[in-house]
């Protein structure tokens, strides 16, 4: 009877889920291999055997990040109307964003100093942000949309659903601000912005 794989998914996901549970508690500081074995309850030879090296383990957060971020946006349903379309997308960004705060840091911000995502890894970052590109290509071609570079219309409206959540999951500012009632509102008007006159 053959052996049972002890290094198999199982084994993989709950790395990763320990590993961000470290990176948002203490920093990159406390992202050491060993640790993080413990903290999983396996051996530093599991990790080195899923993984490969901490750089490897960090390129590995990114990505589920992105696959995670990639399905949310994917499953946004098209309505023919491209502001409204945009802005389900916005909502998606955010939902994703809230639901996988600590992966969002590793995707977002430079929580683990000096990582670079590999060339695999970059293209699964720009692939899940590919729904809206294609929103507003699409309503650009329709002329729902100014006749602008498709880069220019989705850069400012990632730019505005980004910094929102970003100030929203930093949790710093004054309680009295309420974001869940703010955020759908300003990613419409920047969307709105966008319309063809």
């Amino acid at each position: 009877m053959p052996r049972p794989r002890t290094h198999d998914e199982a084994l993989r996901v709950r790395l990763l889920d320990r590993a961000s549970e470290l990176l948002a508690a203490e920093g990159a500081k406390a992202l050491s291999l060993r640790r993080l074995a413990a903290a999983a309850e396996t051996s530093t030879t599991a990790v080195y055997s899923l993984f490969g090296s901490k750089p490897d383990l960090v390129n590995a957060l990114y990505s589920e990040g992105f696959r995670h971020f990639d399905r949310r946006l994917r499953s946004v349903s098209r309505t023919g109307d491209a502001v409204e379309d945009v802005v389900r997308l916005g909502l998606a960004y955010r939902d994703s964003a809230l639901a996988d705060r600590r992966l969002y840091s590793v995707m977002f911000s430079n929580a683990v100093p000096g990582f670079e995502p590999n060339d695999e890894a970059s293209k699964l970052a720009m692939d899940a942000l590919r729904p809206l590109w294609d929103v507003v290509s699409d309503g650009i071609a329709t002329k729902a949309l100014a006749d602008v570079p498709v880069e220019v219309i989705a850069m400012s409206f990632w730019g505005c659903a980004h910094g929102l959540v970003s100030l929203e999951l930093n949790e710093t500012l004054p309680r009295e601000i309420n974001f869940c009632r703010a955020y759908e509102p300003a990613i419409r008007a920047n969307a709105n912005g966008w319309r063809r006159s």
